[in-house]
């Protein structure tokens, strides 16, 4: 297929908004928080300031892809019975709305869970059955991304989803297993209507083991990248990790030049680098060099606050040009296109600021 323009729902920074890019697909991206939307306008990407569920298909007429992120941290949780319940909630939402329940009834039960982000991660779904039911011009492709704790979600979303026609996969994939220099699981969702079968795309690159040589394993795939790969330091250097092993401080993660960064999170500067070479205290990274581990361009021009967050919340661009190629039933990216991102050329053109729910044109 060619897609006309895509539809970014919690669309972040950036992330996939900069793979369409790269793969000459026009987006535009709805997203709330201030501080990435001007990290948005600075790239001159296409933004709408505002709340995603004030919106829907009809005010994006000319979109024929959705993507989205919807924010998942109310069921993530790891052991709480709260996390459990609210999985089970959205589970439940799924299938009334595809039942297609009275719509009001189902937005006045949203309001009476205990987190409002809990129905987040339903927005993708209610705007791919107005788009079929009251826009009467369902979308053509879906690309939905999370961490993995969302698969049961997305597992729903794939029975909903075929149902109405659309051919679906989705799994857990690991960036590094696709030229991203870090290690780091996202579950993964593409669907595309009619009879033509999508799948997610295969590895590019061999999967990060401890211990394990980077050339080692499949030689039909290259070797993953590594920190050395996309930061110059002048010296090998060691990441020591934030946070303590099992919440010991004397247990930190540690990662070498030589390997792939370990998940990329919004305390990534917090992080101490140090030489290989003497132990000496180097600059911490700077945010250009945090955003190259998640394969944004060197230039990328990060404005705002809490610049971090922005950057460890994001979608790899190297892994949605993977995922955007697989779910438009395109030819697995080249090397080529994959090194143009490692350059930003589009300049601001837009205000300093705007107000919530303004359209604003990149360029």
């Amino acid at each position: 297929m060619q897609p006309v323009k895509i539809v970014d729902l919690f669309a972040g920074p950036g992330g996939v908004d900069v793979a369409a890019e790269k793969l000459g697909v026009p987006t535009v991206g709805i997203e709330w928080d201030a501080d990435a939307c001007e990290t948005r306008r600075a790239a001159g990407l296409d933004t709408v300031q505002g709340d995603v569920r004030l919106y829907g298909p009809a005010d994006f007429p000319d979109a024929d892809v959705l993507a989205g992120g919807p924010p998942c941290q109310t069921f993530t949780v790891a052991g709480t019975g709260a996390g459990r319940k609210a999985l089970d909630d959205v589970l439940e939402f799924v299938e009334r709305m595809i039942a297609r329940e009275d719509r009001e009834e189902i937005a006045n039960d949203l309001a009476e869970l205990d987190d409002e982000r809990t129905g987040l991660v339903l927005e993708p779904l209610r705007w791919i059955l107005e788009a079929i039911d009251v826009r009467k011009k369902p979308y053509e492709a879906i690309i939905l991304e999370q961490v993995p704790a969302v698969i049961p979600v997305w597992e729903a979303y794939a029975r909903a989803l075929r149902k109405e026609g659309y051919s679906v996969d989705c799994d857990l994939l690991l960036t590094e297993a696709y030229g991203v220099p870090q290690t780091r699981k996202r579950a993964v969702l593409i669907a595309r209507r009619g009879d033509h079968k999508v799948k997610l795309p295969g590895p590019t690159h061999r999967t990060y083991r401890k211990a394990i040589p980077r050339d080692a394993g499949d030689a039909d795939l290259q070797p993953w990248r590594t920190m050395g790969d996309v930061i110059e330091r002048g010296t090998p250097f060691e990441v020591i990790s934030n946070y303590g092993t099992g919440g010991d401080p004397k247990l930190r993660g540690r990662r070498s030049s030589s390997q792939p960064s370990a998940t990329v999170t919004g305390k990534i500067f917090r992080n101490r680098v140090v030489s290989l070479q003497g132990g000496a205290e180097l600059d911490r990274f700077n945010y250009s060099e945090a955003g190259r581990l998640q394969t944004f361009p060197a230039d990328y021009p990060w404005s705002g606050r809490d610049i971090g967050q922005q950057i460890g919340n994001a979608v790899p661009p190297r892994l949605a040009v993977h995922v955007l190629s697989a779910a438009f039933g395109w030819a697995p990216p080249s090397e080529e296109l994959l090194a143009k991102l490692d350059r930003w050329h589009r300049l601001p053109v837009q205000p300093a600021s705007a107000a919530d729910g303004e359209v604003l044109v990149g360029a």
